[in-house]
């Protein structure tokens, strides 16, 4: 049976900008901002997304698109011996997902309350917490977004991925950018503004460095298999270098809308202070700052919608690309595994979601079980996932089996530096995350 596809590069951009697009970009990128000098943290972001997150991403998609597999094909066919990376690459996302629907649950339930005019009740100090403190209202969020995940995967990559990524992302666009618009508008908000632009020399080093490195490696859905799923099902005759860019510009773009939007508005409300809340900065602080402001309801009501459409996006690819790999290796239909690969996720979700509560004093490595998941999956696998792909390119099978794809569709301009950044930059760059990883733990 032939492969279904994108039907076109608009919908494979938009579908892979969907996919990197997630929770990182509206909380965690303006936060590591404001702690990393501000203007020099955008400018080193900007400057390793061009070099390095590129390299790694167009690696990505290229194997996906020569091989027309997902991760564990692709690794196979190019390599045998090597297909163990295939194996730890698809076994990423099937870690991530269970917990990335449980904080999916959490943004439905603060879209709900903002809908039924709640948004004052949000505000409360132990709102969050007893929420999340909770078994069946968080159980029952976590349900109804991975029944809304599981509807567009079910529906498959052209009628359902492609066009609620073409419907999503023009939306989360627009919606960004109007509410950055709202928020530098607000009185105290222009302090907050230079303080997010301007470049703070003082604080460069290389811890700047490796956390903009880290947030970019997060943040554009590398070593997951993502890309490499998504590759697989974009059109042979497609600029590969030129929507890998258009990708890049989403990604980073939104990212640095997010920053435009919370931290002049956390400047207005409180002089910044509450910036460093990173994770509850989204659920705790940011209902009373919208709370604030006049019509914070409706305030917060767009927002959450914005939240919503960037984990929904994340979590479709998250899904696609273990529905891929299962179907691949048991030849089973795509109905019935998408079903299996929703029950399974709600039952892995649980324990997460109850670390919270009744399972709080459950803890792994001094983590609660949703933290212990996310750290040996950002922190751990998907660095070393990324360093084993490097060396596999650079050394194994060479460059040129990437370079040869690309320019199949289109000059690749990129083509020199790749050689250079794929074999030897890359790698370092790795272990360096891998290092800092460990070491942040110990």
């Amino acid at each position: 049976m032939e492969k279904k596809g994108f039907s076109s590069r608009l919908g494979f951009v938009l579908a892979a900008a969907g996919s990197a697009v997630g929770l990182g970009n509206i909380w965690r990128f303006p936060y590591l901002a404001a702690e990393h000098g501000g203007g020099m943290f955008l400018l080193v972001y900007l400057i390793l997304a061009v070099t390095f997150g590129f390299t790694l991403m167009i690696t990505e998609v290229a194997l996906g698109r020569k091989t027309g597999k997902s991760a564990i094909g692709a690794y196979k066919f190019l390599s045998k011996k090597c297909s163990f990376i295939g194996y730890l690459e698809a076994l990423v996302p099937m870690i991530i997902f269970p917990y990335y629907c449980v904080i999916g649950g959490w943004v439905v339930k603060f879209l709900g309350v903002y809908i039924t005019d709640q948004g004052s009740a949000a505000t409360s100090e132990n709102y969050f917490g007893d929420f999340i403190g909770g078994v069946s209202e968080p159980l029952f969020c976590l349900g109804i977004f991975l029944v809304l995940t599981s509807v567009v995967v079910l529906l498959g990559v052209e009628k359902g991925i492609e066009r609620v990524s073409k419907i999503m992302m023009p939306i989360l666009i627009v919606i960004s950018i109007g509410l950055s618009v709202y928020c530098v508008t607000l009185d105290g908000a222009m302090e907050g503004l230079i303080y997010y632009l301007r470049p703070d020399f003082e604080h460069f080093g290389i811890k700047t460095v490796v956390a903009a490195m880290g947030q970019l490696f997060y943040s554009m859905s590398l070593a997951m298999g993502i890309m490499v799923t998504y590759g697989s099902y974009m059109g042979k005759k497609d600029d590969l270098e030129k929507s890998v860019r258009h990708i890049e510009l989403f990604d980073t773009g939104i990212a640095f809308i997010a920053g435009l939007m919370i931290i002049p508005a956390v400047f207005a409300f409180s002089g910044g202070k509450d910036l460093q809340q990173g994770p509850t900065l989204m659920f705790v602080t940011l209902p009373k700052v919208f709370n604030s402001f006049p019509g914070g309801n409706v305030v917060g009501f767009v927002f959450f919608v914005l939240v919503l459409f960037a984990a929904l996006t994340s979590a479709i690819s998250l899904m696609e690309t273990i529905v891929s790999v299962f179907c691949e290796i048991f030849k089973a239909k795509r109905t019935v595994v998408c079903i299996v690969v929703m029950i399974v996720a709600f039952l892995l979700g649980v324990p997460s979601s109850l670390g919270f509560g009744v399972l709080s004093g459950v803890t792994i490595m001094g983590k609660s079980i949703l933290d212990f998941f996310d750290y040996i999956s950002n922190n751990i696998m998907m660095p070393i996932v990324a360093l084993l792909l490097s060396i596999f390119i650079g050394w194994i099978v060479k460059p040129r089996v990437v370079v040869e794809e690309v320019e199949s569709s289109g000059t690749f301009r990129f083509r020199k530096m790749y050689g250079i950044l794929i074999k030897y930059i890359v790698p370092v760059c790795m272990i360096v995350i891998l290092i800092s990883s460990i070491i942040g733990y110990v």
